[in-house]
């Protein structure tokens, strides 16, 4: 057993009340700690931070990608998964940025890899419980921001404030060359640009791109007078790989280790993820679970008639989207089935219900069995429709009530469910 679970163990026999009042001191304490057992391993890589609200773990990923392509040894540590040179794992503790011990023991055995670069996806709820600190940042890439966590972090501006003690994190770095990557199109970009004693900041935006086409099967753009293809497609992937070029240059990488990356760059799991069991439509499994990526999601099959699965993750926290998000299906969706994702302690029927209660047009079902949920949408998907499956991604469990919890893949149920037609089919 970690020290992380031991912790956690002993942390639930002291009383609520003298616990929130020693918590930051607490953290902080654990994440010198780690630190100190693992002998701050950071100090020996380049060390990359992503943050935002949406498309971190797809700018690290592409990013990944440029780093190899030219040559580099690289550790990933993100929601879809923990990556030491060529040895990858599955994320399986249902945290983007796991205990203050399990990260730096993961750093301490990247440096003994001979890793040169570390991307860390970072996100504010890591920042409350300080498992961004004593870490060597070299670099940040801000993607964007919309509200999430809103109940955790008491408000938008509190999120805001998480977000930006990691760029101030940067900034306190001993680190000679402190890079910022900014995405200017997004309006908190002002803020980030604030942050001093960085050495180099960097924005990228849409425009660089131009001329550029978003299509169903991927992206066409233009970087300094070259054409680049990638196989990614949305507007919203276009900024990812942005984000991740502005930084690869800053390495020197050059622009035709750029474009031989991207074409040979075919997807990320959880992220507009295709399942293809040779049926006639598409079916797509995707992490959106906040309004703006819903509809960016949507809007990228347009196209298409749209059948679509989802629920709304994150029981008890985040009320306000579920009205949002209801909508959005409801205008883009000929055909919604809400279903269970991750009530933890709340009521999933409430959850769907609060969903349901929103939508006017007589277009939706309620399946709170998944499962089912996924197989009831195959049953109305004709040739050339697009069955989009959307919120849990890669994460590995639907939470439910007392920390108990399922294990779960959005993408091996669809396989093992179209598979399962087409034998029933042949029958």
């Amino acid at each position: 057993m970690d020290l992380d679970r031991i912790l956690n163990l002993i942390k639930k026999f002291v009383p609520k009340k003298i616990f929130r009042f020693f918590q930051p001191a607490y953290h902080y304490s654990l994440s010198l700690l780690a630190a100190l057992i693992y002998r701050f391993p950071t100090r020996k890589m380049i060390v990359v931070a992503v943050t935002g609200t949406k498309g971190k773990t797809s700018t690290i990923e592409i990013l990944n990608s440029f780093l190899e392509q030219a040559g580099y040894k690289t550790a990933l540590l993100s929601t879809l998964r923990l990556k030491i040179g060529s040895e990858s794992n599955r994320n399986m503790y249902k945290m983007t940025m796991p205990g203050r011990f399990i990260t730096q023991k993961f750093l301490r055995q990247a440096v003994k890899e001979k890793c040169q670069y570390v991307i860390l996806e970072v996100t504010s709820q890591a920042v409350l419980q300080y498992r961004h600190k004593f870490i060597a940042y070299d670099a940040l890439i801000f993607t964007n921001l919309s509200p999430e966590h809103i109940e955790s972090h008491g408000s938008y501006e509190k999120y805001l404030e998480a977000k930006l003690e990691i760029g101030k994190t940067l900034s306190r770095s001993r680190k000679k060359r402190k890079i910022l990557v900014i995405n200017r199109d997004d309006i908190a970009s002002t803020k980030f640009k604030e942050l001093g004693n960085i050495n180099e900041k960097y924005e990228f935006g849409i425009k660089d791109a131009e001329p550029y086409k978003i299509k169903e099967e991927g992206l066409l753009f233009t970087i300094d007078r070259t054409s680049l293809v990638s196989y990614l497609s949305g507007e919203f992937n276009l900024y990812n790989i942005l984000a991740a070029l502005t930084y690869a240059r800053t390495q020197n990488i050059g622009i035709e280790t750029i474009k031989k990356a991207l074409e040979n760059f075919r997807g990320i799991k959880g992220r507009v993820e295709l399942i293809d069991e040779g049926q006639d439509y598409k079916v797509v499994v995707d992490y959106a679970h906040t309004p703006d990526s819903l509809e960016k999601l949507y809007d990228v099959f347009q196209d298409s008639k749209r059948i679509c699965v989802l629920g709304n993750t994150g029981g008890g926290r985040d009320k306000w989207k579920r009205k949002d998000m209801a909508k959005i299906a409801e205008k883009h969706c000929s055909h919604i089935i809400l279903t269970n994702e991750d009530p933890y302690d709340e009521s999933p029927e409430e959850i769907v219900n609060d969903m349901a209660k929103h939508i006017e047009k007589p277009i939706f079902e309620i399946l709170m069995d998944r499962r089912e949920a996924i197989r009831e949408a195959f049953k109305h998907a004709k040739t050339g429709d697009v069955v989009l499956i959307t919120g849990k991604g890669t994460d590995p469990y639907i939470m439910g009530p007392n920390g108990t919890k399922l294990l779960w893949s959005d993408a091996d149920v669809a396989s093992e469910e179209l598979k399962g037609m087409e034998k029933r089919d042949n029958a």
